[in-house]
C-alpha cells in the first residue's frame, strides 16, 4: 500500500512537471513573438482610434490615427492632418494592445520619402515643425518644391499665401532628421 502512494506520489510530480514545462514554453514563445512586434505593427492595430503623440520637442498632438507606415504615421485633426517620422515621437497615449502587421510587400517599402514626394506632387501648403534643440521648435510655412533621398527644399511663403514665384520669400533645405511634424490642411478643406 506504501508503494501505491509512492507510484502516485511519483505519477503527480511528473504530471506537475510537464504542466510547469508546457507553460514556460507558452511564456517564452509569446516573449519571442512579443519581440517580432514592431512600432508600426502596434499603431496599425490602433488605426482609427483618438491617440495622443507626445514629440521629442514636447509637443502634443491629439487626433484619429489614419494611417501607419514603414516610417511615419498620420494623425487627422478636426481641420489638419499632421504627418509625423516616428523617429520625432517621444511617446503614444491610447494605443491598442493590437498589433497588425502590413500585408502589402510594397506599402512596406514606402518610407518617408515617398510621402513628402506625394504633398510635393499636390502642392499642399503646410507648416513644417523642425527640432531646435534645447530651444524645442521651428516652424516653417510653405510649400516642398523637391524632395531627395534624405532632405526636401521647401519655398517659404507666408503663412496662408499660395505658393507662387512673387510669394517666395526664401527655400529652406531641412534633412529629414530634423522633421518632427508636417501639418496640412485635410483634404477638400483648402
Amino acid at each position: 500500500m506504501r508503494w501505491n502512494a509512492l507510484f502516485d506520489d511519483l505519477e503527480a510530480q511528473l504530471a506537475e512537471a510537464e504542466v510547469l514545462g508546457r507553460e514556460s514554453e507558452v511564456s517564452e514563445r509569446a516573449r519571442a513573438e512579443l519581440a517580432s512586434i514592431g512600432m508600426a505593427d502596434r499603431l496599425r492595430g490602433s488605426l482609427g482610434r483618438s491617440v495622443g503623440v507626445h514629440l521629442v520637442s514636447g509637443t502634443d498632438f491629439l487626433g484619429t490615427l489614419s494611417h501607419a507606415g514603414a516610417e511615419s504615421l498620420v494623425i487627422d485633426e478636426a481641420a489638419h492632418q499632421i504627418l509625423i517620422p516616428y523617429a520625432a515621437v517621444s511617446h503614444y497615449r491610447g494605443i491598442g494592445r493590437y498589433a497588425v502587421a502590413e500585408p502589402s510587400a510594397v506599402r512596406r517599402r514606402l518610407g518617408l520619402a515617398n510621402a513628402l514626394r506625394s504633398l510635393a506632387r499636390d502642392r499642399a501648403p503646410l507648416t513644417v515643425l523642425l527640432a531646435a534643440g534645447t530651444a524645442g521648435e521651428v516652424r516653417i510655412s510653405g510649400v516642398i518644391d523637391r524632395v531627395g533621398r534624405d532632405f526636401l527644399d521647401l519655398a517659404v511663403t507666408p503663412p496662408g499665401e499660395a505658393r507662387r514665384a512673387s510669394n517666395v520669400v526664401d527655400v529652406a533645405t531641412v534633412p529629414f532628421g530634423s522633421l518632427l511634424a508636417l501639418r496640412s490642411m485635410r483634404p477638400g478643406e483648402l
